[in-house]
């Protein structure tokens, strides 16, 4: 498959992410009546990667993430000179995304753009008030988790054909723990597309939703190889 083919499948994916699981946040989470609240969500996330591992994994792998790409490349599962498209295509996927979401969600009456478009922020931006150890210290863990599920769920010696559900109950509850403290990141696109779109703190905060994750998909790609045994492992 080409290059170009596999970037477009990653931009696809990574907009079907951030549109099923910011928008979830943005336009279900608080609807009046039948809001689908923290644990819908945290599924809505979980839902829109196991979809997506089903329909574009044979093609570009879906990593959605750009997160998911380095640990990938760390862990022996990833050609360095792909990780450029790989990451462009997510993070523009993320931003067309937003940009729909804002255009959709300003549709309804009163809607407050103040209200962010579920952009992720620690301190006085965190869902929870957590401050910036805190959110360090969870984006680094729950990412370094998310690759571990990856890594493992994908090896060539792991059961065929149940990797997506695996990897998509295990977004799924990082969601359902870590929204409090950040809104979730695990992902430098998922949080890049909302914080280009609505700037200010959102863009000021974004270099830590870069930064952690990226550390733990790192860490986890190396934890990985030495546990599998470097070399072992089919991609």
């Amino acid at each position: 498959m080409s290059l170009s083919k596999r970037a477009f499948a990653e931009f696809l994916g990574t907009f079907w992410l951030v549109l099923g699981g910011c928008g979830s946040a943005v336009l279900a989470a608080k609807f009046p009546q039948v809001g689908i609240g923290l644990v819908g969500v945290a599924f809505a996330f979980g839902l829109t990667v196991l979809t997506m591992a089903y329909g574009i994994g044979h093609i570009s792998g879906c990593h959605l993430n750009p997160a998911v790409t380095f640990g990938l490349l760390v862990g022996g599962r990833f050609k360095a000179a792909d990780v450029p498209a790989y990451v462009i295509a997510q993070v523009l996927g993320a931003l067309v995304a937003a940009l729909l979401l804002y255009y959709i969600a300003s549709g309804a009456p009163g809607w407050d753009p103040a209200g962010g478009l579920a952009a992720n922020g620690y301190a006085e931006h965190s869902p929870g008030g957590y401050t910036i150890n805190s959110a360090v210290a969870i984006e680094v863990v729950m990412t370094f988790m998310f690759l571990i599920i990856i890594l493992g769920s994908t090896d060539g010696r792991a059961p065929a054909g149940f990797a997506p559900i695996a990897i998509g109950l295990g977004l799924t509850l990082i969601h359902l723990i870590s929204i409090p403290v950040t809104n979730t990141s695990v992902n430098p696109a998922r949080s890049t597309g909302p914080a280009l779109v609505m700037g200010g703190w959102a863009l000021s905060q974004l270099w830590l939703f870069w930064v952690a994750p990226l550390l733990g998909a790192g860490l986890a790609g190396l934890t990985y190889r030495w546990l599998a045994g470097e070399g072992k492992a089919g991609a």
